[in-house]
């Protein structure tokens, strides 16, 4: 399923609430991501905070980015 988010908010233990374009809130685990290439450096937790919605989805600071189907199909309903 293709959402694009049109929101996005850092929260504590590396998770993020993101709004998506059908209005659904969703949260996002970075946790599994945090070991891996240029998202290791998301560890910093100010580099982490920069998160901003990009286009159809997010990014940080340091040019990361995750495809919009994953911020979805991995993410929880958030109530």
């Amino acid at each position: 399923m293709y959402v694009s988010v049109v929101g996005v908010e850092p929260l504590e233990s590396y998770r993020l609430l993101l709004t998506f374009e059908n209005g659904e809130k969703r949260l996002f685990d970075m946790t599994p991501y945090l070991n891996k290439g240029i998202f290791r450096e998301l560890k910093d937790k100010n580099l982490f905070r920069s998160v901003r919605v990009s286009f159809d989805s997010i990014e940080w600071s340091n040019q990361a980015d995750i495809d919009p189907e994953v911020l979805y199909e991995k993410s929880v309903a958030y109530q």
